[in-house]
């Protein structure tokens, strides 16, 4: 019995990240009614906007979140405020996010050419296995197959639907455009990814919390040296 069931389950587990990207869905938005209320005051907007992320970003701690990531979170939304305020255009608050996209499609891309697929690089470091998926060539496959679901299916899409409403200067589409493409979107593209590598991987493999190297057998399968043939038996002609 293979435990790849409970593997796809856990790959939803290790990248879901709901909590954290409904957190960083809501700065955004806060920015668009503020700017809408305040009479499109892009001050007010920015001023409610950073307010909203460092209240957030100090509820996470609270609850035992990573400083670092915490930390992030509020300095993308100080950076998105002040960029805002630097241009006096509100739809420029979303540069920042249409940028980032653009990195992370870039670099998963980049990832999967020189065979270091990004997909892996998560779940094998938060499974504890280092680098030892690498040496699973069935493996290796289905984490890059699965990656290309992140460059098109997440990071692609958003940088032409964030891209298309930030150059038409569409500030309320873009608040929507956030919300509809941060953990929708996220769980949509996990899910997918664990059909991918579930339709990649061998029937026989043991699943993403067991990769198979070189030194360890198929299931089912005898030890080299009992795999040799034996020697024929003479024959009396």
């Amino acid at each position: 019995m293979t435990e790849r069931p409970t593997d796809q389950l856990g790959l939803r587990e290790l990248l879901g990240g709901r909590r954290g990207a409904i957190d960083a869905s809501i700065p955004p938005a806060v920015f668009v009614v503020a700017w809408l209320l305040s009479d499109r005051s892009i001050a007010w907007a920015a001023l409610t906007a950073i307010t909203t992320g460092a209240v957030l970003g100090a509820v996470r701690l609270a609850r035992g979140g990573r400083v670092t990531a915490v930390l992030a979170s509020v300095a993308a939304v100080a950076g998105a405020a002040l960029l805002a305020l630097y241009t006096g255009r509100a739809q420029d608050f979303f540069l920042v996010q249409v940028l980032a996209n653009v990195a992370s499609a870039l670099a998963w891309a980049v990832s999967i050419l020189i065979r270091w697929p990004l997909l892996g690089v998560v779940v094998g470091t938060l499974l504890g296995q280092r680098t030892r998926w690498r040496r699973d060539p069935d493996l290796l496959r289905a984490y890059a197959r699965a990656s290309w679901v992140w460059v098109f299916g997440q990071y692609t899409l958003r940088v032409l639907v964030f891209g298309a409403l930030w150059w038409s200067g569409w500030v309320v589409a873009l608040g929507v455009a956030r919300l509809a493409l941060s953990w929708p979107l996220v769980a949509l593209t996990v899910a997918t990814s664990a059909v991918v590598l579930r339709r990649t991987l061998p029937s026989d493999h043991p699943g993403l919390r067991h990769p198979r190297t070189p030194e360890t057998p198929a299931p089912g399968r005898r030890p080299e040296a009992a795999d040799r043939e034996a020697p024929p038996h003479p024959t009396d002609d």
